[in-house]
Parts: C-alpha cells; sequence; structure tokens
C-alpha cells in the first residue's frame, strides 16, 4: 500500500503539472472538426483526444510513480477500489461536450487522493493557457502557460462569505443544469450566475472571483476530485449537498457516482442555507 504525504506531494507537484500540460498539447492537436466521437454506456461522449490524454497521463505516471494506483475515467476496468493509501484519480478530458461543441472550457484533471480526501490536485484548461493547483496545507496557484512553457505562477485564495446585502457570485454548468440547483442558487441573496464549462468552475472558486458552485445532480469522482483538491488547498471547502464530508476511491454501492456536492469559498458558509 503506497502513502504519499503532503511533502511527497509537493515533490511530485511540478513534474506532474508537465504531464497534465503534455496531455493538454495532446488534446488540442486533435482535429475537432474531423475527430471520430463514440457514446460511451452511460450515454457521455468519448473522442481520440480523450484517449490521447489519458494514454500520455497513464505513461508518465507508471514512470513517476508506478507504485500508485491510479483510478481513470477512461480505464475504470482496471482500478481495484476500495483504495486503501494513495491513488491517482484522473479525468484526461473533463467537459468532452464542451471540447466537442468547440468551446475553450474544457480540462484535464488530476488528483492525488489519500486515504479517501484528494491531497493534490491540478485542473488545466489548455485552450486558455491556464491553470490551477494546489496541495491541501501547502495552498495554491494559478499559472498561465504557452505550449508546455511555464509562463507565471501566481498564490490564489478563496474568498470570504459576501456581507449582509452583497450578491453571492455562483458558477453555473453550461451543459449540465438541474433544478435542485438552481433553487440553491436563488436562495443566495442578489445571486449573481457565472457561467462556466467542466472543472474551470472549482478554478474560480479557488481564485476567489466565485462563492459557491453547487451541483445536485449526480457527477463522477474524477470531474471532482482535482478540483476538490484545489479549492480546499485555496482555503474552500467541498462538501456533500448536506455540508458532510466527501470521500473517494471508496466504491460503495453507487460505483464511482457522487450523488450531489457544493464548492464553498469560504468554509464558514457551509450551512448558510
Amino acid at each position: 500500500m503506497s502513502i504519499i504525504d503532503a511533502e511527497a506531494a509537493a515533490r511530485l507537484m511540478e513534474p506532474l503539472t508537465a504531464l497534465v500540460v503534455k496531455a493538454g498539447e495532446a488534446i488540442l492537436a486533435v482535429n475537432r472538426g474531423a475527430m471520430r466521437v463514440d457514446g460511451k454506456q452511460d450515454g457521455s461522449p468519448v473522442t481520440e483526444a480523450d484517449l490521447a490524454a489519458d494514454h500520455i497521463i497513464a505513461d508518465g505516471l507508471a514512470q513517476l510513480a508506478g507504485d500508485v494506483p491510479t483510478l481513470s475515467e477512461e480505464r475504470t476496468q482496471l482500478a481495484s477500489p476500495p483504495f486503501q493509501g494513495s491513488f491517482f484519480l484522473i479525468d484526461p478530458l473533463d467537459g468532452t461536450k464542451e471540447f466537442v461543441a468547440g468551446r475553450d472550457e474544457f480540462t484535464v484533471n488530476l488528483a492525488l487522493v489519500t486515504h479517501g480526501v484528494p491531497l493534490l490536485g491540478i485542473v488545466s484548461a489548455p485552450a486558455l493557457g491556464l491553470l490551477w493547483r494546489g496541495i491541501v496545507g501547502r495552498g495554491a496557484e494559478r499559472v498561465r502557460f504557452d505550449g508546455a512553457t511555464i509562463k507565471a505562477a501566481e498564490p490564489i485564495r478563496t474568498r470570504k462569505l459576501p456581507k449582509p446585502g452583497e450578491p453571492w457570485v455562483a458558477a453555473v454548468s453550461r451543459s449540465h443544469g438541474d433544478p435542485q440547483s438552481e433553487t440553491f442558487i436563488a436562495s443566495r441573496p442578489n445571486a449573481v450566475r457565472k457561467t462556466c464549462g467542466s472543472a474551470v468552475k472549482f478554478g474560480r472558486i479557488a481564485e476567489g472571483s466565485a462563492d459557491i458552485y453547487p451541483r445536485f445532480g449526480p457527477t463522477c469522482e474524477w470531474d471532482v476530485g482535482a478540483g476538490c483538491a484545489v479549492v480546499t488547498a485555496a482555503g474552500g471547502k467541498v462538501t456533500d449537498g448536506k455540508g458532510g464530508a466527501l470521500l473517494f476511491g471508496q466504491r460503495g454501492d453507487t460505483g464511482f457516482i457522487i450523488p450531489d456536492f457544493i464548492a464553498w469559498g469560504d468554509p464558514q458558509a457551509v450551512g448558510c442555507y
């Protein structure tokens, strides 16, 4: 059983960032107008870009930390949960619908989970030249890059709960709205909606440009793990829909499904319903 703590995770951050950026380059190299789009059993799309990114990440992780198990959206059949120590949680192309539609808000998500809790997270938006990364207890950064070259990295933090009378800014999905999330947002005073694709929404929470990101419809662990680590590292918190803790890699009766979650910029806002 492999256990990676925060100190060991910090040593991995730069090579993992380079790996995620490389996977993003492979995605951008795919001709969206000519690529093949297939459907999975759950009805979600998968493209050659998803598979190319996954191949790069799988090979890279085998070289960097070959003794650490992985759970990737594109290789769930190879996973052996529950994971007792540490494992990598990967979505090689989050927001495939955004990608297929020609939009830029799709991401490569990589998390390192230890004892069921995301410890390290990288959310990269290759078409935007932006990524958000962090290690819980050691802070978070927003990084600008061009190709494989890192241009600048700046520390980021979530922002405080809006004062009475000030509007909440809610990060909302362009492709996955649901009535319960809308009701939750509407209960925030003067709520303003910031529409984003994929895990970019977690990045907006982490950098302090949005306050909450609720999702009361089912999603998968690989959609949430990296963003959870980044938001937490930046000073926020990600809970289930009732304010409880989320655990990853345990695989109960629901498989890898997360029924609901809320990303909070200010942990003191948890329970402010």
